[in-house]
């Protein structure tokens, strides 16, 4: 069964590297993103991304994972409790 959630990334160093790191591991995962939204703060050298995705708890989980491995990105995630199809 699928869950539907969150995902918050916060990438501290917005250099190309870490943005292109980040990019890389979503377009992995694009089958289970259903939406995204970025913001940047360039005032305090951050961006922001949220995630909206629809997947089995597995797949939501090794994106979670391979996110928060990476140096300066902080992740955090929800997932609701409801089973979908």
């Amino acid at each position: 069964m699928k869950r539907v959630g969150v995902i918050g990334i916060v990438i501290q160093a917005r250099t190309g590297d870490k943005a292109m790191e980040v990019q890389k591991i979503l377009s992995e995962f694009s089958d289970i993103i259903i939406g995204r939204m970025g913001v940047p703060v360039p005032e305090n050298g951050i961006s922001a991304i949220s995630l909206i995705v629809r997947g089995e708890n597995e797949r939501i989980s090794a994106l979670n994972g391979k996110l928060g491995r990476l140096t300066d990105i902080n992740v955090k995630s929800a997932l609701s409790s409801v089973e979908i199809q």
